[in-house]
């Protein structure tokens, strides 16, 4: 399969590189003077630092909207990165999937949502949370 971009026609195969044109695009329509290319990229090389670490999920809910996570987005989550207050990582507690922010506040831990309407959890002394990687991307569709 294959598409065209900017005339060129782009093979649309896993692996394959994607053109990567050198023309920044303002928000506006690119000069044809700047219609070259600055070279070719491959997502996974730009999405992922980790190959054997990183995994993707695809998100369900809407508590991380603020955050620039939707409903149905695939996030990059990267096992090697420590996780560390601030970070949005995907965690495991009680047995429950969650995307949050991990903030750590003292002696007390909570996984925070992006979006008002949901409350903070918070990681209780007995608690079993199990952090499975820190998110570092996110792929999602514009509407």
């Amino acid at each position: 399969m294959s598409c065209t971009l900017i005339g060129l026609a782009v093979e649309t195969l896993p692996g394959h590189r994607l053109p990567l044109v050198q023309a920044r695009v303002p928000g506006g329509f690119p000069s044809p003077a700047e219609d070259y290319l600055e070279g070719t990229l491959k997502l996974d090389e730009l999405l992922v630092k980790h190959p054997a670490a990183t995994f993707l999920m695809r998100v369900e809910g809407d508590s991380m909207i603020g955050a620039g996570i939707h409903n149905g987005d695939l996030i990059v989550v990267d096992r090697a990165i420590e996780p560390a207050t601030g970070k949005i990582v995907v965690a495991v507690l009680d047995g429950a999937f969650f995307v949050k922010r991990i903030v750590v506040r003292g002696e007390r831990c909570f996984l925070c949502s992006e979006n008002p309407k949901f409350k903070d959890v918070e990681v209780g002394e007995w608690a079993s949370l199990d952090v499975w990687g820190v998110v570092t991307n996110v792929i999602h569709a514009l509407k």
